[in-house]
C-alpha cells in the first residue's frame, strides 16, 4: 500500500493550497519543496543588510485577502496590515492620484471623471464576491450570470482603448493605466481591461494589504495549518523525475509546463507533450530591493500613505512602456511597481531605516540591466531618492528564475494571461494530465497568477473527484 494518499511537489501558495485541500478531505499528504524553506513566491529574506527583511517576490496581496479559499482557513498566526491608502500614482505636476478604499473618495479627486468612475466601479464593488467566484477559477457554468456579464462587458476591450473611451481627464486615465498594467501585456491587447477593473475593484472592496513581518508570514501560516491537519512537509528535496516521488495515488505539481516536461520525460503522450511545448510564457521582471536610510522622498507627499505606488506617468507613457516590452524592447521610462512596507510595518528594518521593493517589466529572458532606467523614474517623482539608498540588490530574469524555477524567463505569472491562455491554462483540460492521478496545480492553470491559492484548490478538487470514481 502507498505510504501517502497524495504527494504535492512545490510549496508556493498553490502547492500549499492543494496540500491543505487534500488533507482537509482526510487524505494523508506529503508536500515536497526543493528549497530550504516553504513559500515559492512567498519568501522574505535579508538580501541587502542585516535586519532588512525584503519580500523576494510578492509583497502586496489584494487577491490574498480576497481569496475565497484563504478566507476559509483559520490562519491564526497571519496578520494583515492595511495602509491608509491602497495605491498612489504620482504625476509630473507634483500631485498623485490616490486609489482609496472608498470609491467616493477616489472619484472626488478625478475631476471631470468623478461621476464616470463612480458609475463604473460602484456596481463592481457591490458584486465583487460574485465576480470573484466566476473569475477566480476554471471556465464553468456561471452561478452568478449577471455579475459575470457585468464584469465581462467591461473586461473584454483593450485597456488603452477603454481608458480613452471611458475617461476624459488624464488623472483617471493614468490611474486606470497603472491598474491595467498588472496584466504584464501590451495595453492594446484584448481583455487587458479585466486587470484594470479587477485591481480597482479589489482595492475598494477588500483592500491591498501586506502581511506583517513579510510575505513569508503567509507561507508559514499555511504550512502550520497543513501540519495541524496531519500533512507532512519535507524541504531540500528537489524532484527531478517521477522516480523521486514515493508511491501515492495522487501526484500534484506546483510547476509550469516546461518543468513538468522535464520531470515526466517521455511518460506523457506525444500529443499532450506537444501542447505543453507550445505553452507561451510572458514578459519577465527586473527587480531591485533597496535598504534605505529614510522613506522614499515623494514629491507628492500623499504618496507616503500608500502601500503601493505606480510610477509611470500618463496613460500614453505607460502604454508605450508596456507595448515596447511586449515587442521585445527595453523602455527608457519603464512602468514601475513600488512598495514601501516599512511605512506601515516597522519590524521589517532597523529603527529609523526603511526598505523599498521595485520592479519593472522586461522581455522574457532579458539580461538587460534596468537599474539606471528604474532609478531615473524614481528620481523623476521622488527627487533625492538616490541619496537615501544604503544598499541595492538587483535581480534580472535569470536570477528570478534561479530563485524560483516557476518564473520561466522571469515570468512571475506562470505564462501569458491573455484570452488564448486565460481559461485554457495550460491546455483545455487545465489541471488534469493524461497520466492517471497526475495533476498540475500551479499558476499555469486557472485562474493564473497571484497569491490566492485558487489554482491549487481547484486542482485538488479535480483530483479528489476523480479519485472517488
Amino acid at each position: 500500500m502507498p505510504e501517502y494518499d497524495a504527494v504535492v511537489v512545490g510549496s508556493g501558495p498553490n502547492g500549499l493550497a492543494a496540500a491543505i485541500t487534500l488533507a482537509r478531505s482526510g487524505r494523508k499528504v506529503l508536500l515536497l519543496e526543493a528549497k530550504s524553506t516553504v513559500g515559492g513566491g512567498l519568501r522574505t529574506e535579508e538580501v541587502t543588510l542585516p535586519d532588512f527583511h525584503h519580500d523576494i517576490c510578492s509583497s502586496i496581496h489584494p487577491l490574498g485577502i480576497a481569496s475565497p479559499f484563504f478566507k476559509s482557513l483559520p490562519l491564526h498566526d497571519l496578520e494583515w496590515i492595511y495602509p491608509p491608502s491602497e495605491m498612489a500614482h504620482p504625476l509630473d505636476d507634483g500631485s498623485a492620484v490616490m486609489l482609496e478604499r472608498s470609491v467616493e473618495m477616489t472619484a472626488q479627486d478625478l475631476g471631470v471623471d468623478e461621476a464616470t468612475y463612480r458609475r463604473l466601479m460602484s456596481p463592481l464593488v457591490e458584486r465583487y464576491e460574485h465576480i470573484l467566484h466566476e473569475f477566480l477559477g476554471p471556465l464553468r457554468f456561471p452561478r452568478y450570470p449577471l455579475a459575470m456579464a457585468l464584469f465581462g462587458t467591461l473586461a473584454l476591450p483593450p485597456a488603452h482603448f477603454m481608458a480613452k473611451l471611458a475617461f476624459r481627464g488624464e488623472r483617471a486615465r493614468a490611474l486606470y493605466a497603472g491598474l491595467a498594467a498588472h496584466a504584464i501585456q501590451s495595453l492594446e491587447n484584448l481583455a487587458t481591461s479585466a486587470f484594470g477593473f479587477m485591481m480597482g475593484m479589489l482595492g475598494h472592496a477588500s483592500g491591498w494589504p501586506l502581511a506583517r513581518g513579510g510575505s513569508q508570514s503567509i507561507a508559514n501560516a499555511l504550512a502550520a495549518y497543513l501540519r495541524s491537519l496531519g500533512g507532512e512537509i519535507v524541504t531540500d528535496h528537489e524532484v527531478k523525475a517521477l522516480s523521486d516521488l514515493p508511491p501515492a495515488r495522487l501526484k500534484l505539481f506546483d510547476v509550469t509546463p516546461r518543468q513538468l516536461l522535464r520531470i515526466t520525460g517521455n511518460t506523457l503522450p506525444a500529443d499532450y507533450r506537444s501542447k505543453l511545448e507550445g505553452y507561451r510564457y510572458g514578459p519577465g521582471v527586473f527587480k531591485i530591493d533597496y535598504a534605505l536610510s529614510s522613506p522614499i522622498p515623494w514629491r507628492a507627499k500623499e504618496a507616503a500613505r500608500a502601500g503601493t505606488v505606480h510610477v509611470g506617468g500618463t496613460l500614453g507613457e505607460i502604454s508605450q512602456s508596456e507595448r515596447e516590452v511586449w515587442r521585445g524592447g527595453h523602455p527608457e521610462r519603464p512602468f514601475l511597481l513600488v512598495t514601501q512596507p516599512t511605512q506601515f510595518d516597522a519590524s521589517r528594518a532597523p529603527e529609523g531605516k526603511h526598505i523599498a521593493w521595485v520592479y519593472c517589466h522586461v522581455p522574457n529572458g532579458s539580461m538587460h540591466d534596468m537599474t539606471k532606467a528604474i532609478e531615473n523614474q524614481l528620481e523623476r517623482f521622488a527627487p533625492g531618492f538616490g541619496d537615501c539608498v544604503l544598499v541595492r540588490a538587483a535581480r534580472n530574469t535569470k536570477r528570478m528564475e534561479t530563485y524560483n524555477p516557476n518564473y520561466i524567463g522571469g515570468d512571475i505569472n506562470g505564462g501569458v494571461q491573455d484570452l488564448r491562455q486565460l481559461f485554457t491554462r495550460p491546455t483545455q483540460h487545465n489541471y488534469k494530465t493524461p497520466i492517471r492521478g497526475l495533476y498540475l496545480c500551479s499558476s499555469s492553470t486557472p485562474p493564473g497568477g497571484g497569491v490566492h491559492g485558487m489554482c491549487g484548490y481547484f486542482a485538488a478538487q479535480a483530483a479528489l473527484a476523480a479519485d472517488q470514481r
